[in-house]
């Protein structure tokens, strides 16, 4: 891997330098000298391997951390004390930390074994995110303490030490609260720290904090002093050896709600006070999930609780995060309102939770040794995420959403944009950027394949295998493919490889199907599926070693592995074929008409995976222009009408997906709301408008999909209904309390007159629930009407809404009024760049990229795009080619699809 550590030297000579001189005596005389020793390093603490990326010199290695924070929740600043012991391997004039927004006041080098302590000089390197500490003499390799006194900001956005703002459920009064978000490089705005994944230490954390408030870590509080002058000291408990992204400190008016998870493991549930049992549907989720995981991966989990802290707000960038025994998640994904909490929102706090929870192996027992291996965190969480919804609540159907997830990466990995699961990681915002649907959902799909090839029982046992091998360490991918071959599936590294190191979709299209015999012949070919290169690919694509499961006549599926560009199967029987089956493949299957006729047929009796997959993998297929649009419609009007829910759901959006397309035919347009009206008016019938007491979440959310589906093409019932409901809030404010108050509201916002808008915005100045708060000011950026988009852009910079849901506003404006936001946002560039966390930043520009459409915006968005750093133009040219590409083939699809409209 390439090393990019700075000569020691470069430190002095970057104009973004700035240098403390060494402290005088009477200033080392005012630092606190640590009471107890400094312990020896761990037996075979070694250099970081050269194999191990790092933009650190490998001289010296941290093995512990001793911090003390106090911090000013009002001024927004803190002061802290650090105590890093560490190995130094070699001579060296200095030693290089990563430090970020830290001014260091004074830093001294302590010996182990009593010798004279050296005050240092420091130099930082705002751009490296650096300090480097400067001996008056040659630091020689040995055992040391690094001890620091420094001071931070507190910020606004989710980055490093934040503070929030939220109205308290008791009083309705703002308070504030604070939080850490250390993930991917921001421990160091906490702490001069060697702030790398492959850098793991032990912490010992402890804080000055009011009195009043409850102060959280990774741990237990060890101890709690009353200082007596309305302050008090809390010690928390040593954490694991761990990576420094992990640590976590929160702080404000809490309360916790918490039961037994083991014998040895509490769980936990933090949340603004007053929150009461809003907790408690999360908390007993996670209390199951410590147990199950515990069990999967044979490891015990090796903190004594583990606590879910909810924070008000929301980021650009995350929603949760996996901290070591303290997650931090937002509000609204962690506790159960049942004034708002919708059936989705349920399933998300459950799913979210389960994705931070297994992180607690996978990222935090066994971390990546650098950020280019960060699937084998996200992509990881996510499938066993999955996996333990499947376990805990199989009438959620979680297997089919893996359908979803699927597409979603194919979405974006089948333009030239794109990038491999394992990629190369150079810079912070690289880092940052990483955090994306191909290491999310491509990662989970690849994963799922994997999985099915090897066998569930050898590929548990392969993890086993790697978490026993790599916990409280380090792992690359590499080490995980030998785990899982060495546990007997063989053959599967270089599968792995193919799908892991090289980016792109395979095309698998089937030649023909001849039955003889009993048995049928199948020809199969190999391509690559693209939606802007597909001239290039076809006639130079990449190569694949791709696991099949193809069935006939509703059989078992045979399994193969197709290597090469052209394969052929025996299948026993004959019937209708189906390559994919079970949807566990990554790629897409192109079928011959007749082939496509027989499945259309036979719709009504595939699996309802298979009946989701197969019309998302057509439709796309369509959409790209490898077959006409017709196919994928005929598949879409083959779906039954008593469908699986989340099949129902998948085909409700379709068709709100080609209403939205035929935006400048009315008629065509109502033709479309006709047929979809006719297909699914009838399953809202008998769900009904209202929740039952019957209903699974499936239900609830196919309820909600068909009301917003139908609103959105105009339907008149569902409108008149909505209006209805809204109005009733004006004399009862509690009409649209229930799991469907953000349905009827997103109704309502999106169709909003001048005087609903000014209601909605009432509700949101009058609310004492951040979340409901949060919600109402998001959906007046829905609005429809010009005037009102531009009305909610200018609220986002009013002061008014809040620094964290602004953001949000503009985005939800941008979804609908892509050139109106995307000037805005330049207009008043230096007060949005406040309201945006710096991690999401090129998320948040990419996001406004891809709603520019008028040539005026593009040019803007050009010139704009210039002034960004080389980091910060990907995504934008991302998004700039993804959607000239989904423009240039508008005109095809609008032509295919009324052609298909003209036969209906």
């Amino acid at each position: 891997m390439k090393r990019l550590a700075l000569p020691l030297v470069t430190g002095l000579l970057l104009a973004g330098c700035a240098t403390v001189p060494a402290p005088d005596m009477a200033s080392t005389a005012g630092m606190d000298t640590p009471a107890m020793a400094i312990p020896a390093a761990p037996q075979g603490l070694a250099p970081l391997s050269d194999a191990t990326t790092s933009s650190l010199p490998r001289t010296a290695r941290p093995y512990h951390y001793t911090i003390e924070v106090t911090p000013d929740a009002q001024a927004l600043t803190f002061t802290g004390k650090s105590a890093v012991d560490m190995k130094v391997f070699e001579e060296t004039p200095s030693l290089m930390l990563n430090a970020n927004e830290l001014t260091i006041a004074s830093a001294r080098l302590v010996p182990a074994g009593g010798g004279a302590a050296m005050d240092l000089q420091v130099t930082t390197d705002s751009q490296a995110q650096t300090a480097t500490f400067t001996a008056p003499t040659t630091i020689q390799p040995g055992t040391y303490r690094l001890e620091t006194e420094y001071s931070g900001t507190i910020n606004t956005q989710a980055n490093g030490l934040f503070a929030l703002n939220y109205p308290d459920k008791r009083t309705g009064k703002d308070v504030r609260a604070l939080f850490t978000q250390f993930e991917a490089p921001d421990a160091r705005r906490f702490a001069p720290m060697f702030d790398e994944p492959a850098y793991k230490a032990t912490f010992d954390l402890s804080a000055i904090v009011p009195a009043d408030q409850m102060a959280v870590s990774n741990t237990p509080a060890a101890s709690e002093d009353d200082l007596g002058d309305g302050t008090k000291r809390v010690t928390f408990m040593t954490t694991p050896k761990m990576s420094t992204y992990l640590l976590f400190f929160g702080l404000g008016d809490f309360e916790r709600l918490a039961m037994p998870a083991t014998a040895k493991v509490e769980a936990g549930i933090v949340a603004p006070a007053g929150s009461g049992e809003q907790g408690r549907y999360a908390l007993e989720g996670l209390a199951g999930l410590i147990p199950y995981y515990e069990g999967y991966f044979g490891q015990p989990f090796p903190l004594p609780k583990i606590d879910n802290i909810a924070g008000p707000g929301q980021s650009q960038f995350f929603g949760a995060m996996e901290n070591w025994g303290a997650v931090f998640t937002f509000e609204r994904i962690l506790l159960n309102d049942p004034k708002i909490t919708s059936a989705r929102g349920r399933q998300s706090i459950y799913e979210v939770q389960a994705h931070e929870v297994a992180h607690q192996w996978f990222g935090d027992l066994v971390t990546m040794a650098w950020w280019d291996d960060l699937w084998l965190n996200e992509g990881f969480a996510s499938w066993m995420a999955t996996k333990a919804t499947d376990h805990f609540h199989p009438e959620w159907y979680p297997l089919l959403d893996r359908v979803g997830g699927r597409e979603a990466a194919m979405g974006l990995d089948s333009y030239a944009s794109t990038h491999p699961i394992v990629q190369t990681i150079d810079t912070v915002e690289e880092t940052n950027q990483a955090f994306d649907t191909i290491t999310y959902q491509k990662g989970e799909a690849v994963i799922s394949m994997l999985e099915a090839y090897a066998g569930e029982d050898t590929w548990r046992d392969g993890l086993r295998r790697y978490m026993a091998a790599h916990k409280f360490d380090n792992a690359k991918t590499e080490n995980l493919w030998a785990a899982i071959e060495a546990a007997g599936a063989t053959s599967l590294t270089g599968i792995a490889r193919d799908f892991t190191t090289q980016p792109g979709v395979p095309l698998v299209q089937v030649g023909s199907a001849t039955c003889s015999g009993g048995k049928t012949n199948l020809s199969l070919t190999q391509s690559q599926f693209s939606q802007d290169q597909k001239d290039a690919v076809a006639a130079n694509p990449q190569g694949w070693r791709i696991p099949l499961l193809v069935s006939v006549g509703g059989g078992a599926p045979m399994r193969s592995v197709m290597d090469g560009k052209s394969a052929s199967m025996t299948l026993n029987g004959c019937g209708t074929v189906l390559v994919n089956a079970g949807q566990l493949g990554y790629y897409r299957t192109l079928y011959p008409a007749k082939m496509l006729t027989a499945l259309r047929t036979d719709m009504g009796k595939l699996a309802p995976i298979d009946q989701l997959g197969l019309l998302r993998d057509q439709s796309a297929l369509s959409s790209a222009g490898y077959q006409k649009m017709g196919v994928a419609l005929d598949l879409l009007a083959a779906v039954p009408r008593n469908a699986n829910p989340l099949v129902a759901e998948s085909a409700i959006g379709s068709w709100a997906g080609l209403y939205a397309l035929l935006e400048d035919d009315d008629a065509a347009q109502a033709k479309v709301a006709k047929m979809a009206t006719a297909a699914w008016g009838p399953r809202l019938q008998a769900l009904g408008y209202d929740p039952r007491p019957s209903d699974q979440v499936p239900e609830e959310n196919l309820r909600s999909s068909l009301l917003g589906a139908l609103g959105a093409m105009g339907d008149e019932k569902v409108l008149a209904e909505a209006a209805k409901r809204f109005d009733a809030l004006k004399t009862n404010p509690a009409a649209l309390d229930g799991p469907l108050k953000t349905t009827w509201l997103a109704i309502v916002a999106s169709n909003a007159t001048d005087a609903q808008w000014n209601q909605l915005l009432s509700l949101a100045q009058n609310s004492d629930s951040s979340v409901q708060r949060s919600t109402y000011y998001a959906l007046l950026g829905a609005a429809d009407d010009d005037t009102l988009a531009q009305r909610a852009l200018d609220l986002a910079l009013s002061g008014e809404v809040g620094m964290t849901d602004s953001a949000a506003i503009i985005s939800a404006v941008a979804s609908g009024h892509g050139d109106l936001a995307f000037n805005f946002v330049l207009d008043n560039q230096a007060k949005v760049n406040s309201l945006v966390d710096d991690s999401g930043m090129a998320r948040f520009l990419a996001r406004l990229a891809g709603g520019v459409k008028d040539e005026r915006s593009i040019a803007r968005l050009e010139a704009f795009k210039k002034t960004l750093s080389a980091d910060l133009q990907k995504p934008i040219d991302r998004s700039i080619a993804i959607n000239r590409q989904r423009e240039s083939v508008k005109p095809r699809q609008i032509a295919e699809v009324k052609s298909w409209l003209a036969t209906q």
